[in-house]
């Protein structure tokens, strides 16, 4: 059974930066690309990052392109989005998610159960 465990999230001030981790379990997490999804208040799903299943290769949203970088350590079988100047639109509930390809599957088969940044002085 896929199992993905978000932390890091909490509050910071606009300009400040975050990290956030998905700890990952149940599958073969070195074979899979792996993203990064959140919801804003009141809105739907926003897709942010992707990463092949190597770490060699990334793509973003134009949202967060240039502010937030993904990673992984595949022998910690850990995700990371590490978020810099953070703006009061970035608020969301953060997600990771397994992707069904090692790389641009562009459908997810695993879902962590989210993490919260709020963003506020």
């Amino acid at each position: 059974e896929v199992q993905l465990v978000e932390s890091g999230g909490g509050l910071v001030q606009p300009g400040g930066s975050l990290r956030l981790s998905c700890a990952a379990s149940g599958f073969t997490f070195s074979t899979y690309g792996m993203s990064w999804v959140r919801q804003q208040p009141g809105k739907g799903l926003e897709w942010l990052s992707r990463i092949n299943n190597g770490g060699d290769s990334t793509s973003y949203a134009d949202s967060v392109k240039g502010r937030f970088t993904t990673s992984r350590d595949n022998a910690k079988k850990t995700l990371y989005l590490q978020m810099n100047s953070l703006k009061p639109g970035d608020e969301a509930v953060y997600y990771c998610a397994k992707d069904i390809t090692n790389w641009g599957g562009d459908a997810f088969d695993g879902w962590g159960q989210g993490t919260l940044v709020s963003v506020s002085v």
